[in-house]
């Protein structure tokens, strides 16, 4: 995640709040809100706080495979108790197959949305970029579910917080049977997540900043914007569709997206599943 374009070193306090956030994804231990040790509602240094983390993570091999757009969705608004959205950056190691299993100690505090997944083939670098530019670049579409995660304890975030946490990224999930956007109208789309076999959120596309292509749009503007443009290949996970529901251990979900297809994911158990004893 290549800082933007004149941009200054990150300030002592942007610095103090990575550590916290690094330390708490490194040790498993939640950290306290970093809100108080950044300017009141300064959004700009949220963002050097989340570079400087991205910047580390990809210092350790990681690579970068796209974006994640978070609070899209009015419901997750109102649960986290912010007011417009921001965005993270995605990894290959956050990727976890389609039925696969998130393995136990991975995350802090997992909740789960489901969304809509664009996959682009042309880039995006116009900071006032349109939805025509966007159905341009997109490749197709998959169905996702995002994984989030807070290295802050019990959640206690502002948009100063989330945004700083890489917008509370943990993992995601992509379906594997690709959708192009000549054939679905992601605005009337109907989600259904269930968690064992329980409806638990449900949505529609309209729901997602009245649908997911003005998502899309959001982003790319703002990311072209500082410097970082969307570019061909990424992922960009539009947002959610509905509100987050808790993934505690042991547990498995299943979302269904009209028009989009279905995508999967189960929790480790806490405890190892014991073994029948040998007669």
């Amino acid at each position: 995640m290549p800082a933007p374009h004149h941009s200054a070193p990150p300030s002592p306090a942007a610095r103090k709040a990575a550590d916290a956030l690094w330390d708490a994804q490194r040790t498993g231990v939640p950290c306290p809100p970093v809100r108080d040790l950044l300017p009141d509602g300064d959004i700009a240094t949220a963002y050097a706080v989340q570079r400087i983390n991205v910047e580390r993570t990809l210092a350790k091999g990681h690579r970068l495979v796209g974006r994640k757009i978070g609070l899209t969705s009015s419901a997750v608004q109102r649960q986290l108790g912010v007011d417009q959205p921001d965005f993270g950056a995605l990894t290959a190691q956050m990727a976890v197959p389609d039925g696969g299993t998130v393995p136990k100690g991975r995350l802090l505090q997992p909740k789960i949305e489901a969304e809509v997944a664009l996959v682009l083939g042309e880039s995006l670098p116009h900071a006032h970029c349109t939805v025509a530019d966007v159905l341009r670049a997109v490749d197709f579409a998959l169905p996702a579910l995002e994984i989030v995660d807070s290295r802050i304890t019990d959640w206690d975030i502002s948009l100063v917080d989330t945004v700083a946490d890489n917008a509370s990224s943990g993992m995601f999930v992509l379906g594997g049977a690709p959708v192009p956007l000549t054939s679905v109208d992601l605005r009337s789309v109907r989600m259904s997540l269930t968690r064992d076999g329980e409806e638990v959120s449900t949505g529609t596309g309209a729901d997602c900043l009245g649908g997911p292509l003005n998502a899309a749009v959001w982003l790319a503007s703002s990311l072209a914007a500082m410097g970082d443009p969307l570019r061909a290949g990424d992922v960009v996970l539009t947002g959610a569709l509905g509100p987050m529901a808790a993934a505690p251990p042991g547990s498995r979900f299943d979302a269904a997206i009209t028009g989009v297809g279905s995508v999967r994911v189960g929790f480790a158990p806490l405890l190892p599943e014991r073994k029948e004893e040998e007669q």
